[in-house]
């Protein structure tokens, strides 16, 4: 992917306009390195404004003879992120890893393998558009070149991937609550 050099000195100028463009390439691909890391949607969201704070407040330090933006910015989630996880203290161990033991489920646990029974059900373009943003952490701009596909074309593959992905857990809590009003 090729910088917008005019966008980030803008951006360094504190132009405000120039975040939000940037807020529109880039916070996709970092909510995804975010999520990952602390695993807390709510959470991850904070952690993304805190990032974008971030950026704004530092633009000054990027240079573009270092490395390219999108690596800057990631450094600046990663790092936040990995912060905040450290304050919490949800780095540390402190669960046994035995394999021998039954060991109980959480709900996070379920919320994952439901989310990847979910990503499944999707078509494999689809599939494979989410797979680049949120979890390989690329910009739209970076995925749609590694599909081969028109940048509009692989905006609206996320956007009708997560449309399904919304369809299809509306219709299981839909189902949960009339399971649970039959045992009431």
């Amino acid at each position: 992917m090729q910088d917008n050099l005019g966008l980030i000195k803008r951006l360094q100028n504190q132009d405000s306009t120039a975040l939000s463009s940037i807020y529109d390439q880039y916070s996709g691909a970092l909510y995804g390195v975010i999520l990952r890391i602390c695993k807390n949607e709510e959470q991850a969201q904070d952690l993304l404004q805190e990032t974008f704070l971030k950026i704004w407040q530092k633009a000054h330090q990027y240079d573009p003879q270092k490395g390219k933006f999108f690596t800057w910015s990631y450094r600046i989630a990663k790092n936040i992120s990995l912060n905040a996880m450290r304050k919490t203290s949800k780095l540390i161990q402190n669960e046994d890893l035995s394999v021998y033991e039954n060991k109980e489920v959480n709900e996070n646990q379920i919320d994952i393998l439901q989310l990847n029974g979910s990503l499944k059900l999707l078509d494999p373009h689809h599939q494979k558009a989410l797979e680049l943003v949120y979890f390989n952490g690329l910009t739209h701009r970076e995925a749609h070149k590694e599909m081969d596909v028109p940048l509009g074309t692989f905006k609206s593959y996320i956007k009708q991937a997560l449309k399904k992905l919304r369809e299809t857990y509306q219709k299981e809590l839909f189902l949960l609550w009339i399971i649970l009003e039959k045992m009431i």
